[in-house]
């Protein structure tokens, strides 16, 4: 058997998986998808209580809609805004449904090589097919040749640490019983009580950390959780791009969310220390957590502790074949440039497919959440075009793979990804940015133990 007559195995039933599944049945070309969960969209059903900040219209590929349309599927209304819990149920789970038995759930990629070849041998490597070697859910291991394979698997199951040097904080691992590292469920009754009246540590200063303080303000306000209060726990100092775009963000949403932590802290529901990087989570006496920075900095303990600091790609099962990827983010390299918030600080992402996204080793692809890295603010249509091109690629037609065309909202402000401290005043006027919002006071900055030093608003551009 010819190489070109094995599948492309795509790893992920999730948004990016499946979308590349669409696109790979639009051109006819023979895949299997395979997903360790038990059920398509199995990471996005993990946070179905969470509301995406794009609408309906941003979050449906159009090749998966074109393959959906004969059964009757509708879009929902394209101006809504669907949850985790909708976007599974009402869109992943019919197209997986229409892909039939090309989508296998419990089934873990375990590793991927060439066929006879590990990473060092070159001697005939490119006309060696991929191998994926798997485990199903009953334990039974197999393997797959493939004629290429596209790696859809995300970032969902290896969350950043609170430590502040990349690294686990020293004792996290032991305080593992108070610490989650995603946005809880308060819908949820023994979620609820494990929050209510108890006072919360939250790491981070992304989309999930304003989610997570925003409902810990609800929950303060509610009949059943009097007492409840946040310490909100930031690697930097507070400026106007903290709280995201706010009213300039062009995804509407997403500026609410950070609008809502301000109005959490303003409130009084929520407490910021700033220039706070975690090394140690110790306990008290009464079992609680008592956060250490490296400055020797403690905080006064905490009943519980949400670390929303990122995700990182899992890279062990890639371990044989050739990748290549920048050394700071874990991205392709040529798409790491386009994407490194330590160099670009404004939310545009210039167009790219599968060039940015190829590696020494011809016919994988890492694409969707996995191939921004340690990189923030990934959208869904982001990895949509991705995996158009890629396909295309695969597919020999290469005009279509290099066509490629991608728009997407900007942030409103420079520097939202948090992975600075103080904004480059060398940027300063570059008119990258719309109208930043004004510097946010904290009165109680001072109170939590942190700094009141606040950098100059308006991030990036002064």
């Amino acid at each position: 058997m010819s190489t070109d007559q094995l599948p492309v195995v795509v790893i992920g039933a999730g948004p990016a998986g499946l979308a590349a599944a669409a696109h790979l049945t639009g051109r006819g070309i023979e895949h299997l998808v395979l997903e360790a969960g038990d059920t398509a969209g199995a990471a996005v059903r993990e946070w179905s209580h969470v509301r995406l900040f794009s609408t309906w219209g941003e979050v449906v590929d159009p090749a998966a809609e074109k393959l959906l349309a004969p059964t009757g599927w509708t879009r929902p209304d394209p101006a809504t805004y669907p949850s985790g819990g909708d976007w599974a149920e009402h869109y992943l789970q019919p197209l997986a449904d229409v892909l039939g038995d090309t989508v296998r759930t419990g089934v873990t990629v375990t590793g991927v090589s060439r066929a006879g070849r590990d990473r060092i041998v070159d001697a005939d490597r490119e006309s060696q097919p991929f191998v994926v070697h798997v485990t199903h859910a009953d334990g039974r291991e197999d393997r797959i040749r493939a004629r290429a394979v596209i790696d859809a698997s995300g970032t969902w199951t290896t969350p950043s640490p609170a430590g502040g040097s990349g690294l686990p904080a020293l004792g996290e691992k032991a305080a593992a019983d108070r610490i989650t590292y995603r946005v809880p469920d308060l819908d949820r009754p023994a979620v609820r009580a494990r929050y209510a009246g108890r006072r919360t540590a939250v790491i981070g200063s992304g989309a999930s950390a304003f989610t997570a303080l925003a409902q810990l303000a609800e929950l303060a306000v509610a009949g059943d959780g009097a007492g409840t209060q946040a310490l909100w726990v930031l690697r930097r100092g507070i400026s106007g791009s903290t709280f995201g775009g706010g009213e300039a963000d062009q995804l509407p949403a997403r500026g609410a969310l950070g609008l809502a932590a301000k109005a959490a802290v303003d409130d009084g529901h929520a407490d910021a220390v700033t220039g706070f990087r975690t090394e140690a989570i110790e306990r008290d006496g009464d079992g609680r957590l008592v956060l250490v920075a490296e400055d020797g900095r403690r905080l006064d303990a905490v009943d519980e502790v949400i670390v929303l600091t990122g995700f990182r790609p899992d890279l062990s099962f890639l371990s044989e074949v050739r990748l290549r990827l920048d050394e700071r983010l874990q991205a392709p390299v040529e798409l790491a440039p386009l994407i490194d918030p330590n160099q670009h600080s404004c939310g545009t992402v210039y167009p790219h497919g599968h060039r940015e996204l190829s590696h020494p080793e011809q016919g994988i692809y890492l694409v969707g959440m996995k191939s921004y890295g340690r990189a923030p603010t990934f959208l869904a249509m982001t990895g949509y075009e991705q995996v158009r091109s890629v396909v295309a690629a695969i597919a020999g037609d290469t005009e279509a793979a290099d066509r490629v065309e991608l728009t997407l909202p900007e942030t409103g402000v420079c520097g939202g990804s948090g992975l600075f401290d103080t904004p480059d005043p060398q940027q300063a006027g570059g008119g990258c940015c719309t109208p930043a919002p004004q510097l946010v006071p904290l009165g109680t900055t001072a109170a939590a133990g942190g700094s009141t030093e606040e950098t100059p608003a308006g991030g990036c551009c002064g």
